[in-house]
């Protein structure tokens, strides 16, 4: 986990200094970490889909498939935010991280620091959001 000290420190860089060698490796870092931690919570969602007793009565039945339900879908995020995370560390690897996708343009390190899976700018995530509520109302 990256300290108040770190982000401050990057923070600090002058903007001519953006992706530069220390802020991939940091974020490469954080990343990994991570990864590291998703895999884990993963393993343990696995297990504790897996013990389930069979020989409980209805009410534990109904529980159990209540949690089960919860378990998959914290198992369906994690497993996206996996995917989320490769494609940043390929980013770091071709020397697009950090850059947005639709624009170009610098995504900026405030942004990075609170998700380094981001592939959009703020403004190009927010004009996807709109649109996006758009679309879902017009479907209505």
């Amino acid at each position: 986990m990256p300290t108040s000290a770190e982000k401050a420190h990057l923070l600090a860089m002058p903007e001519t200094d953006y992706m530069n060698g220390e802020q991939l490796d940091f974020f490469r870092r954080q990343l990994i970490e991570e990864k590291t931690a998703v895999e884990r919570r993963l393993v343990e969602l696995r297990h504790a889909m897996a013990v389930h007793e069979q020989n409980s009565d209805e009410l534990d039945q109904a529980a159990y498939e209540e949690e089960l339900g919860l378990q998959l879908r914290q198992a369906d995020r994690e497993t996206r935010l996996l995917a989320n995370i490769a494609a940043a560390l390929k980013r770091i690897d071709t020397g697009e991280f950090g850059y947005c996708e639709e624009m170009g343009e610098p995504i900026g390190l405030p942004r990075l620091l609170l998700r380094p899976t981001a592939r959009l700018s703020l403004e190009a995530k927010e004009r996807q959001e709109q649109h996006e509520h758009h679309y879902a109302k017009v479907r209505r």
